[in-house]
């Protein structure tokens, strides 16, 4: 029996095979071949090809094998169809062995199979069965045709229009299962999941449309930019699930325009506004089961852009790679919803002017590392910089933003090239100037800071997040007696109730993906 979807038997292709007993299917289990097939879009061999060289196949079969999905009436089966009576492969204890057969490889669409989730599930006597923890659609197109987006040149300040106006992409591929995890004892920390998204780049500027393929580790060359010059950009954001099932996104299209930003700034080119958008979708959909119940968490999406291509001077990278992973995660701090402590650090900083401190590339997260961990060693939640010029003005936190409350007045520190601009920061300024506060983007002083009356952090990880305490030059100041400030509670609680659809969404904000 042959392997990677061809059928060894020498029987006549005329005759109809009786389909093995599958437990469940793989890439590497057999596809039995019928007469009765539909025919596809042919998209290897044919007549006059022989047969491609072994290695070739075998990643040829790697990349075009699909699962077929319980949740959709028109299923999707790769199958190789023998042009020739004799086996073009067969197996024995030494392998693989080739013969100069000629084939072709072809999508032949199907009738529904399965019965819809939660029933025994059945198939045809022509199609594999699906297994439930790799199952995804896909339509013969987006399987076989080699899609582009155009894009503008690397270094363009050209960016597409604020608002999600990606199209929703049609071939999702889609997981139907329900991740088994403790929903109840989430934290902030990976747990793998099924697919991940991978799109191209070469020196033309076009990115590829991008496929979905199986979680896991990643080719990279040692020489590849993002691992010697630090050539690489991420992004963060949020997938949640409404009371109803249906699963809402947050401003992707802000995270989109972000990433073309940082992108300008470090030499790199970068997914259009919609491929991003459209590529989040995807990676959510295909990834659904591990969206949290409602209440219980989000789905945290790290967006990556890297320079993947081999490059030894000092130069950009000739490849990049655009991906997607994503990962089900609770809250950021082990205190959840409740006051962290952070110490000011007076040795060290974040960034500085005229840096990249103001984009989202890898390098500055790594800068923090140090400081961190000595903070956390002291008892301390997380550490809050200070500018690198006056040394008395708040910057942020190692990976969130910062505020001050004073009356009835909210603070935080203008953007001026060191501070990320921040997406929960940019949404907290409109929902409290919606509430009727007074909101301030300019210089903050560490005074300020000490005689505030609230201090709260936002970010995509930690949301928004109250501050206990500060502690300064060996001086501890606590706010709000240790407890959640009322006017942090009130953000919170209006933002969290716009992310996880409990309320209208009058701010044109999240994005309802649909199943």
């Amino acid at each position: 029996m042959a392997h990677n979807g061809c059928s060894a038997a020498a029987t006549p292709t005329t005759e109809r095979r009786q389909r093995p007993e599958f437990s469940a299917w793989s890439p590497h289990s057999p596809v039995n071949l019928s007469p009765e097939l539909a025919a596809g879009e042919v998209v290897a061999g044919g007549a006059g090809h022989e047969a491609p060289d072994l290695a070739e196949l075998k990643a040829w079969l790697r990349q075009l094998v699909p699962r077929v999905n319980d949740r959709w009436d028109q299923l999707v089966s790769l199958v190789c169809v023998l042009r020739s009576r004799p086996p073009l492969f067969y197996s024995d204890d030494d392998g693989f062995r080739r013969r100069r057969r000629r084939i072709a490889i072809v999508f032949a669409p199907r009738r529904r199979l399965l019965k819809p989730i939660g029933e025994q599930t059945e198939w045809s006597s022509t199609s594999p069965p699906a297994a439930p923890s790799r199952c995804l659609r896909r339509s013969p197109a987006s399987g076989i045709k080699n899609h582009t987006y155009s894009v503008p040149p690397p270094f363009s300040k050209a960016h597409c229009a604020i608002g999600c106006q990606a199209s929703l992409a049609t071939n999702y591929m889609e997981t139907s299962a329900v991740a088994d995890l403790d929903w109840e004892n989430l934290g902030f920390g990976l747990v793998q999941t099924d697919f991940m998204y991978i799109a191209k780049c070469g020196p033309d500027g076009n990115f590829s449309k991008g496929e979905m393929v199986p979680f896991g580790p990643i080719e990279l060359s040692p020489s590849a930019g993002v691992l010697n010059y630090g050539q690489g950009l991420f992004e963060g954001l949020k997938a949640y699930r409404k009371t109803d099932g249906s699963i809402l996104l947050f401003r992707p299209e802000e995270n989109a325009i972000r990433m073309r930003n940082g992108a300008e700034r470090m030499c790199m080119p970068a997914p259009t506004l919609e491929q991003f958008v459209d590529a989040v979708k995807q990676t959510v959909l295909a990834n659904k089961r591990w969206v949290p119940p409602t209440g219980k968490g989000s789905l945290y999406i790290r967006p990556l852009l890297m320079g993947s291509g081999a490059v030894l001077g000092l130069a950009p990278a000739p490849e990049y790679t655009f991906m997607i992973f994503v990962s089900p995660v609770g809250n950021y701090f082990k205190e959840g919803l409740a006051p962290i402590n952070l110490i000011i650090e007076e040795n060290f900083h974040r960034a500085a002017p005229g840096g990249t401190g103001g984009v989202k590339t890898i390098g500055n997260y790594a800068s923090v590392l140090k400081a961190q961990r000595i903070a956390k060693q002291k008892g301390y939640s997380d550490v809050l910089y200070l500018d690198a010029v006056h040394k008395k003005y708040l910057e942020e936190v190692s990976s969130c933003n910062i505020f001050i409350v004073k009356g009835n007045v909210i603070s935080t520190p203008a953007i001026k090239g060191t501070i990320l601009p921040g997406i929960t920061r940019k949404s907290i300024l409109e929902v409290a100037q919606r509430k009727g506060f007074m909101v301030e983007e300019r210089l903050v002083s560490v005074d300020e800071l000490l005689e505030a009356d609230e201090v709260f952090c936002t970010g995509t990880a930690v949301v928004v997040s109250p501050v206990g305490s500060i502690t300064y030059l060996g001086q501890r100041v606590e706010y709000g007696n240790q407890g959640v400030g009322v006017v942090c509670q009130q953000l919170y609680t209006s933002l969290t109730s716009l992310q996880m659809g409990h309320v209208d969404d009058c701010m044109g904000w999240t994005v309802e993906l649909n199943q």
